[in-house]
């Protein structure tokens, strides 16, 4: 009996998780602004853009810079949507909005604001937490995080996050945010986990981490699971950081 409420329990537990799940489906982007045009670029979000994308059903999540210098003129941002037909008439109806063709002529008087764009529709991992989207009590800056596994060792990736890491980046001061894979059918969808962290500065991040990767019991967890796998779970030089401040637009800083 007392198993069996043991095991009543755990499935209480992954079922209350399952239902916590963020089911929308995500999409990131990264726009890089012609030289000169960073701040046009940002003005255009502020004063029309955000408002504009809320209008016609899309969540702003997010919206960030890189932390210090940033020559590429780089604007990273998420959006989220019920689903990836709503995804598709949200932009539509976006694109065809007489406001938004107004701003953007507006703002194309002197050129073109975006030199390029780069797209990525994700979905949350069945381990990543449910996020309340709002500024924190504090200021903090947010880190990017971009792992390629090694080939056919994605699922081990994952399992070694949902059973050790989240839980000793937590222990070591570092707050999970979203866990992401790509959604089917775009490139690298077997490889790619992508996931994004906050801290209290740049320095606490380099600290926590330090303290993570010395902490027992990361390193018998990542024996473990390089030892079941065959070797290293990610790829050479396959883990990528990028710190990142919010925009004093983004709903969430």
């Amino acid at each position: 009996m007392r198993y069996a409420g043991l095991i009543a329990g755990l499935l209480a537990t992954a079922a209350v998780h399952a239902d916590e799940r963020d089911t929308r489906l995500f999409e990131m982007r990264t726009y890089y602004a012609h030289p000169g045009k960073f701040e046009a670029m940002l003005a255009r979000f502020r004063n029309h853009t955000v408002r504009l994308f809320a209008k016609h059903g899309m969540t702003n999540i997010g919206y960030w810079v890189p932390v210090g210098d940033n020559p590429e003129r780089m604007l990273v941002y998420v959006l989220a949507f019920p689903d990836a037909e709503s995804r598709e008439k949200s932009w539509k109806s976006f694109i065809a909005d007489p406001e938004w063709i107004q701003a953007f002529n507006e703002s194309h008087k002197d050129g073109p604001l975006v030199a390029r764009m780069e797209s990525l529709l994700l979905r949350t991992t069945d381990y990543s937490p449910r996020v309340a989207e709002k500024p924190a009590a504090q200021e903090r800056v947010f880190e990017l995080r971009t792992y390629t596994a090694s080939p056919g060792r994605l699922s081990a990736l994952h399992d070694r996050f949902r059973q050790h890491t989240m839980k000793l980046f937590a222990k070591h001061g570092m707050t999970n945010l979203w866990y992401w894979s790509l959604e089917k059918g775009q490139k690298g969808e077997d490889e790619t986990l992508i996931y994004m962290l906050a801290h209290r500065s740049v320095e606490a991040a380099q600290k926590s981490f330090a303290a993570f990767r010395e902490d027992p019991d990361w390193l018998a967890a990542r024996k473990a699971s390089e030892e079941k796998a065959g070797g290293s779970l990610t790829a050479p030089n396959g883990v990528k950081s990028l710190f990142l401040k919010a925009t004093d637009f983004s709903p969430i800083r």
